[in-house]
C-alpha cells in the first residue's frame, strides 16, 4: 500500500476522533459551525455520524498497526475502514445536497472523506492474494 494512503488514513482517523472530541466539548466557534448547528434535529444528525466515524477510525488505526506488523489481516481491515470513511463522507454530502446547503467549510472535508479512499479501495480489491480474478 502506498505510504501516502497510510499517512492520509492516520491523519483522517485521528481527525475524526478530534472532531467529535471538540464538538462534544462545544469548542467549535459559532461562525465556523455548519448551518443549523444549534437546531436539535441537525445536531442529532451530526452526532449520528459518531458510530460510523469511530468504527472507521478504530478499524483504520488497527489496520495501520497490523500492516506495520506485516499481518495478513491488515489489508482487509484497511478496506473496511476506507469503505466506512467513504460512506460517512457520502452521507454528509447527500444531506447537504438535499438541504440545498453549500458551504466550502463543510463540503471540502466531506468530499475528502468521500474521495480519498477510492484509489486505495481499487488497489486493495484488485490485489487480494488468494482470490481468483473474475
Amino acid at each position: 500500500m502506498l505510504p501516502v494512503t497510510k499517512a492520509l488514513m492516520l491523519f483522517t482517523d485521528l481527525a475524526l476522533v478530534i472532531y467529535f472530541t471538540v464538538t462534544g466539548l462545544g469548542l467549535i466557534p459559532p461562525e465556523w459551525a455548519f448551518n443549523g448547528y444549534s437546531d436539535p434535529v441537525v445536531a442529532d444528525w451530526n452526532w449520528s455520524f459518531l458510530w460510523i466515524d469511530l468504527a472507521a477510525s478504530a478499524t483504520g488505526l488497527a489496520s495501520l498497526y497490523l500492516l506495520r506488523r506485516s499481518s495478513p489481516s491488515g489489508p482487509g481491515l484497511m478496506l473496511v475502514s476506507l469503505v466506512l470513511t467513504m460512506a460517512s463522507g457520502l452521507m454528509a454530502i447527500a444531506f447537504w445536497t438535499l438541504r440545498g446547503d453549500f458551504s466550502l467549510l463543510w463540503w471540502l472535508p466531506n468530499l475528502y472523506l468521500l474521495l480519498f479512499p477510492i484509489p486505495a479501495i481499487v488497489c486493495l480489491t484488485r490485489s487480494r492474494p488468494g482470490v481468483p480474478a473474475s
